[in-house]
């Protein structure tokens, strides 16, 4: 893929801090950054702002909004953290806030997903408001426990239906190819996403991983077939930014500026 279309989730980089990552983003020509909202807070919503504009760099997404799943959390101070992410992500001119929509707590999975989708529900019209695409980011199975109770892009869908409306409005969705790559529904449940397909980020499955988490590869390390996914993405009609989100720390350890040579080269080679 065209180089020009890499972003850089800041996520992969991860010992760099927000003034740093966008500096290795301007040494190694990248157009697009992806920030977090705890390297964010680190230098401030304003501070942050300025950096990545006086940089020149679009924002294709803020990472995270959701975590609406827990049964005894304040569901007025969840909502209120996820207002601030949509600010956030409004100050920067993100693509979309990405929904991480939270694990399942008890053995209630059914009303996991109802939390999900009433919090989704709840935050959307703030989200409206601010001119925030919303993205609902579907997570391996693996991470139900821990991160997310939507496991697919056809869950993800299918809330898409339910809360945004006509496809391409305010509720869409993230194909994150380490998570969804599995998934026998794909390539039909991506060509329903249409232009709903509001982020897409690659990284690879190593054959023999070490942390389910933390030991992504690198894009043409592993047994994800990314120019095939891509292809797919494309002729769904997605021309944004592609983020490349390695969260691995063997790649943690390792140069930032090696890592980000490597990664563009892959990007090109690979995706």
């Amino acid at each position: 893929m065209d180089a020009a279309r890499l972003s850089l989730n800041q996520i992969t980089l991860n010992s760099l801090d927000l003034p740093a990552a966008v500096a290795a983003c301007e040494r190694h020509e990248i157009g697009a950054i992806a920030l977090w909202r705890d390297k964010i807070a680190a230098v401030g919503l304003d501070r942050a702002v300025q950096l990545v504009r006086s940089a020149g760099l679009h924002v294709s997404s803020v990472c995270r909004g959701g975590m609406f799943t827990d049964p005894a959390a304040d569901p007025a101070a969840v909502l209120e953290d996820n207002r601030r992410a949509v600010d956030e992500a409004a100050a920067l001119q993100a693509d979309a806030l990405v929904l991480v929509c939270g694990p399942l707590l008890d053995r209630d999975l059914a009303a996991a997903r109802a939390r999900v989708r009433d919090g989704i529900a709840e935050l959307l019209p703030h989200a409206r408001a601010a001119g925030v695409r919303l993205a609902i980011e579907p997570l391996h199975p693996m991470m139900i426990g821990v991160r997310s109770v939507v496991s697919t892009l056809r869950q993800a869908l299918d809330l898409s239906d339910e809360l945004g409306g006509d496809p391409g409005d305010e509720v869409g969705v993230v194909v994150d190819a380490y998570h969804v790559w599995w998934d026998p529904e794909l390539e039909g449940q991506i060509a329903r996403a249409g232009t709903r397909i509001a982020g897409y980020h690659v990284s690879d499955w190593l054959p023999e991983t070490s942390d389910l988490l933390l030991d992504r590869g690198m894009m043409g390390d592993g047994l994800i077939d990314l120019p095939h996914l891509s292809g797919l993405v494309a002729d769904a009609g997605f021309t944004g930014p592609v983020e490349v989100e390695i969260l691995s720390r063997r790649w943690w350890a390792e140069d930032p500026d090696d890592v980000t040579r490597l990664l563009r080269k892959r990007f090109e080679e690979f995706v």
